[in-house]
């Protein structure tokens, strides 16, 4: 369980040092401040109890924000798409990714944040070197049944 552990903090902080804020082509998205608590208690956030599970919070960010349980830690993305001007298209979780909801289908992990290419209609995912942009990234603080989401 150590080394798993090890392992997914290796690569959460690989990939979320990532190039894409140096990147100019990934600049689309605001700076606004987020301090968001979160009490595990309430009904809206009960999916977060089980692993791999994620809820949406909106009037958050730049298009709300996806929290998602991820066994060892609760992580959290803006639900905004990186690779595009923001244009009320948010992104839509399943399981451990998450699907813009335009017609680009551009897909993220919500594990690394990392562009995975466009969702098919079939549900596969077709690869795109050309989505440079990962998701924007929140740290989130957990005391007891309660999280704090901010930047």
């Amino acid at each position: 369980m150590r080394s798993l552990f090890l392992l997914f903090s290796f690569v959460l902080l690989t990939t979320c040092s990532g190039n894409s804020v140096d990147n100019p082509n990934c600049r689309f998205l605001l700076e606004g401040e987020v301090n968001l608590p979160i009490n595990l208690n309430l009904p809206e956030y009960s999916q977060l109890q089980f692993d791999l599970q994620s809820v949406y919070v909106r009037n958050v960010g730049n298009g709300g924000i996806i929290v998602i349980n991820a066994v060892t830690s609760y992580l959290a993305w803006d639900a905004s798409d990186p690779n595009h001007t923001p244009n009320g298209c948010v992104l839509k979780a399943s399981g451990v990714n998450a699907t813009c909801e335009c017609s680009d289908k551009n897909t993220y992990s919500l594990i690394n944040g990392q562009p995975l290419g466009h969702l098919l209609p079939n549900g596969d995912i077709e690869p795109d070197s050309g989505l440079l942009c990962s998701l924007k990234f929140y740290r989130v603080e957990q005391s007891g049944n309660n999280l704090l989401i901010s930047n």
